[in-house]
C-alpha cells in the first residue's frame, strides 16, 4: 500500500508540474515586443532568488522523502511542483530574455556570452532533474559566473 500511494503521489506531481509548466509559458516572457524598458540585473537577481529557491526545495525535499504520514508527502509535492516551477522560471528567462534580446552576434564576446547563458539552461534542466542540493548549487554558481555582464545600475 505505501508503493502505490507513493506512486501515486509522484504520478500527480508529475502530471501538475507539466500542466504547470505549459500554462506559465505563455505568461513569462519579456518583452516580444519592441518596449525598450529593460532591467538586466533585476532578471539575473531574479534568477539568483530562483536559484535559492531551488536549493531550498532539495533541502526540504530531502527530509521529507522518507516521512509517510499525508501533511509531509503534501508538503514534499509542493516542494517538487517549487522546484520545477522555479527552474522552469530560469529558463524561460535565458531563453526568452537574454537570448533572443540581449545576446547577439556583435558582440566581441558572442561566443563566450552564448555559452555562459547555455550553461545556466543546462544548469537549471539538471536541477530540475535532481534532488541533489549540489545540482541547485552549480545552477547558482553558472548564474554567478553570468551576472558581470548585467551590472545593477547605481
Amino acid at each position: 500500500m505505501k508503493k502505490t500511494m507513493l506512486k501515486n503521489v509522484l504520478i500527480s506531481v508529475l502530471a501538475v508540474a507539466g500542466w504547470v509548466s505549459a500554462v506559465s509559458t505563455a505568461a513569462y516572457a519579456h518583452c516580444q515586443i519592441p518596449c525598450g524598458i529593460y532591467d538586466d540585473h533585476a532578471r539575473v537577481e531574479q534568477m539568483l532568488e530562483d536559484s535559492a529557491t531551488i536549493l531550498k526545495a532539495t533541502k526540504l525535499i530531502a527530509e521529507l522523502s522518507g516521512k509517510t504520514d499525508a501533511q509531509s508527502q503534501n508538503q514534499l509535492v509542493r516542494w517538487i511542483m517549487n522546484k520545477e516551477k522555479h527552474a522552469q522560471n530560469i529558463i524561460f528567462t535565458i531563453s526568452d530574455y537574454f537570448l533572443t534580446q540581449r545576446v547577439n552576434d556583435s558582440q566581441k564576446d558572442y561566443v563566450e556570452r552564448l555559452k555562459k547563458h547555455h550553461s545556466v539552461i543546462v544548469a537549471a534542466m539538471k536541477a530540475k532533474q535532481n534532488a541533489d542540493a549540489s545540482f541547485a548549487l552549480a545552477l547558482q554558481k553558472s548564474i554567478e559566473e553570468l551576472a558581470p555582464y548585467y551590472p545593477d545600475h547605481e
